[in-house]
């Protein structure tokens, strides 16, 4: 799935990612389930109270009937599967990406044409933007491909009682190493705070202030770009 992706928070493909509490949205229609190699779940029913419920078969075929790729994607979040590759950064400390806010951003977040293929929603909520890319939208199955998180505003998100300043450093940190991966960026993680370690490829990563690197807090190897975090395995042992 990386080709179809778009985004920093994308530690290993393409853009920013966010959250938080998991919480879940609604059932995925018939025919996803036909495609569990490439997306294992939909967002579920019934843990989310403001999910609506998907519709029949026959209402999503008339739904989809003449439409094509660059048609606007359905804001009805039970329609939608989740890919594996989205499926795990759900469970990744630092990502700050749910259900609940795949599908608030699907129902009410602005929509634009992905860079890569599909479209991407984007909502604002307490200072971060919440984006969330999908695909298949011609189909009776569209899919949710990927998600991150960014910082719209810091001083709105610093005073929102959702974030405390770790969150923000963290979702900084992890844009910026995102925005152009090959690129080190040490006078962009020096100012940062990050104590709660958060995931890139085998790595869990922390900063101080300062520091010009993000250092694994299993290995103790320091990196100053995404690509150098990719590319190294984390030895489980201390070392540099």
């Amino acid at each position: 799935m990386a080709s179809r992706q778009g985004g920093p928070g994308d530690a290993e493909s393409s853009r920013p990612g966010s959250t938080e509490r998991r919480t879940a949205s609604t059932t995925a229609p018939a025919g996803s389930r036909r495609r569990a190699a490439t997306r294992s779940d939909s967002l579920p029913h019934g843990t989310d109270p403001d999910a609506p419920r998907s519709r029949g078969p026959t209402a999503e075929k008339r739904a989809s009937v003449g439409r094509t790729a660059e048609d606007p994607p359905v804001r009805d979040p039970g329609l939608y599967a989740l890919t594996d590759h989205f499926r795990g950064r759900l469970e990744q400390p630092g990502r700050y990406v749910s259900t609940r806010t795949v599908s608030d951003a699907i129902r009410n977040g602005q929509l634009r044409w992905n860079r890569t293929d599909g479209w991407r929603f984007a909502l604002v909520d307490g200072g971060i933007r919440f984006v969330v890319v999908v695909s298949d939208t011609e189909t009776n199955s569209p899919v949710v491909v990927t998600g991150w998180t960014e910082v719209a505003d810091r001083e709105a998100a610093l005073d929102a009682p959702r974030w405390d300043p770790v969150d923000v450093d963290t979702i900084a940190v992890r844009a910026a190493l995102s925005e152009s991966a090959s690129t080190p960026i040490p006078d962009r993680i020096r100012p940062r705070t990050v104590t709660r370690p958060f995931v890139v490829g085998d790595h869990r990563l922390e900063t101080e202030p300062g520091e010009p690197f993000v250092r694994c807090t299993t290995c103790g190897c320091r990196f100053r770009s995404k690509d150098a975090i990719t590319g190294r395995g984390c030895s489980g042992r201390p070392g540099r």
